[in-house]
C-alpha cells in the first residue's frame, strides 16, 4: 500500500461516501435487512453469514404456526413443501447464470460436492483415474475430493487454479475449483479452466460459496457441468441453510448419485426395493429436506427479486475499491499489506488484508463495532455485500482499522 497522504481528511472521504451512497442504484435494498440502528456498527462478515432479510422472521412464524402448526402432514401437499427443493433453486438459478430446472436446493455444501465429484468420476469412465482439486481450497472440499477420489479408486492430485489448465489431461475425470478463494479473495478464471477440463475430456465442478449473490457467474453459457454453493453467505438464507446443487440439463439422466434416496427415486412413493433414479434436476436430491430452514431461505431470496446481478458486481468492486482507498489514507504505512488482487477481474467481493497481529487487531475492530473476520496466520478479511453494504459502512471500517493499528 502506499504512504498515507499527508494532506488526507477524514471528512473529504466521508463527503465522498455520501456522495456514493447517494448514487447508490441499489440503495433501496438495505432497508429489506434488519441491521444495527447504532451508525458506529459496521457489518462486514457477509462472506460469512449474511444478514437477516426483515421478511423472514414473519414467514417463518408463519410455517411454525400454520403450516406445521395447523396443517401439519397436509403441508407437504397443500403448502407446497414436497417442490420446495426445485423451487427455491429456479430462485437462485438466475443469480448464477442458470435456466429454470439445473438448481435443486437442499443438504449441506459439503454432502453436495461430494455427490458432484463423485457422480462426475462415474460419468468420466473407468480410464480416467485421477482427480485434480484445488490446492488452496476451503479445507472441507479437499477432505471431500480425497474421500470421494478413495471410494472411487482413482488418484487426487491437488494443484494451484492457475495450474489446471496445463495439467488437465486424458487421465482426468473430474476439476474441482473454487471460483473465489475464500482466504484472499482472489476470483479464479472459472471459464478458463471450464474450457481446458472439456478439452482434454473431463468434468468441472465449482465452488460457488463466495460467489453466489456477490457477482456474475454465467453457469449455463460458460458450460459448466456441476456446481455447488452455500446460501447462507450472499444469499443471506441464515445459519446453516441448505446449500444448491447445479446439475447442468445435459448431464442429469447420467448422474449416478453416491448418495441415492427416496426423493431423488423417480417415483419416490411407489417405495420399491430397487432404486430408480429421477432423470431432471430431482436426481440432485437424496432425503427429506430440513423445511424450516428452506421455507426461510425462500423468504431470504424475496430481496433479489428485480435485482440486476451486473448491478451487484458493479456496487461490489465500488465498494471493494473505495476500501482500499481509505485504508491507503488512514493506516500507516506498511502496516497492512493487501493480498487480494486489485485487478477487478480477479477480485470477488472481499477483501484480505495481510496484517502479523491480525487476532487481537480483530477482536479489537468487533469492540469497536466493525465486523469483520480472520484466517490464520494474519490475514484479515472483510466481505462486501452489495445489497446492505454502504460506502459509509466503508469508510467508517476502513478510519476505524487506521485507528487500531496506528
Amino acid at each position: 500500500m502506499s504512504p498515507m497522504s499527508p494532506d488526507a481528511e477524514p471528512a473529504d472521504l466521508q463527503r465522498e461516501a455520501l456522495r456514493l451512497d447517494g448514487a447508490d442504484k441499489l440503495a433501496d435494498r438495505r432497508d429489506a435487512f434488519v441491521l444495527d440502528d447504532s451508525p458506529e456498527t459496521v457489518y462486514l462478515d457477509g462472506n460469512s453469514l449474511g444478514a437477516l432479510p426483515r421478511a423472514v422472521p414473519d414467514r417463518l412464524a408463519h410455517v411454525v404456526a400454520h403450516e406445521w402448526g395447523s396443517m401439519r402432514i397436509r403441508s407437504w401437499t397443500e403448502s407446497g413443501w414436497w417442490e420446495a427443493p426445485e423451487r427455491i433453486g429456479d430462485r437462485i438459478a438466475p443469480l448464477v447464470g442458470a435456466a429454470p430446472g439445473q438448481v435443486v436446493v437442499g443438504d449441506s455444501t459439503s454432502v453436495n460436492v461430494f455427490k458432484a465429484v463423485v457422480g462426475a468420476v462415474r460419468m468420466a469412465g473407468e480410464e480416467r483415474d485421477e482427480v485434480l482439486v484445488d490446492a488452496t481450497t476451503f479445507p472441507t472440499d479437499g477432505y471431500l475430493a480425497a474421500s470421494a477420489a478413495r471410494l472411487t479408486g482413482r488418484t487426487l492430485r491437488p494443484v494451484t487454479p492457475a495450474e489446471m489448465p496445463a495439467a488437465v489431461g486424458p487421465r482426468t475425470a473430474a476439476v474441482l475449483v473454487n471460483h473465489v478463494d475464500y482466504r484472499t479473495g482472489e476470483l479464479h478464471d472459472l471459464p478458463g479452466i471450464t474450457a481446458a477440463a472439456h478439452a482434454a475430456g473431463a468434468y468441472l465442478i465449482a465452488d460457488l460459496c463466495h460467489t453466489a449473490g456477490a457477482l456474475p457467474v454465467e453457469l449455463d453459457a460458460r458450460g459448466v457441468d456441476f456446481a455447488v454453493g452455500c446460501t447462507y453467505k450472499y444469499l443471506n438464507g441464515g445459519p446453516g441453510s441448505p446449500a444448491f446443487l447445479y446439475l447442468r440439463r445435459e448431464h442429469q439422466a447420467a448422474f449416478d448419485s453416491p448418495l441415492p434416496g427416496w426423493h431423488s427415486h423417480r417415483d419416490p412413493f411407489g417405495m420399491t426395493a430397487d432404486y430408480a433414479p429421477a432423470r431432471d434436476i430431482r436426481a440432485g436430491r437424496v432425503g427429506t429436506p430440513d423445511l424450516l430452514s428452506m421455507l426461510a431461505l425462500e423468504a431470504a431470496l424475496e430481496v433479489w427479486d428485480g435485482v440486476d446481478i451486473g448491478a451487484v458486481r458493479d456496487k461490489s468492486l465500488a465498494l471493494t475499491d473505495f476500501f482500499l482507498h481509505c485504508v491507503e489514507q488512514y493506516a500507516p504505512p506498511g502496516r497492512l499489506e493487501c493480498v487480494t488482487p486489485l485487478d477487478h477481474d480477479r477480485r470477488g467481493s472481499q477483501v484480505s488484508l495481510y496484517c502479523e497481529d491480525a487476532e487481537p487487531v480483530m477482536a479489537e475492530l468487533i469492540s469497536r463495532g466493525i465486523v469483520g473476520d480472520h484466517r490464520r496466520p494474519g490475514v484479515l478479511r472483510f466481505g462486501f455485500a452489495p445489497l446492505y453494504t454502504s460506502f459509509t459502512d466503508v469508510e467508517r471500517a476502513a478510519r476505524v482499522l487506521g485507528e487500531v493499528v496506528g
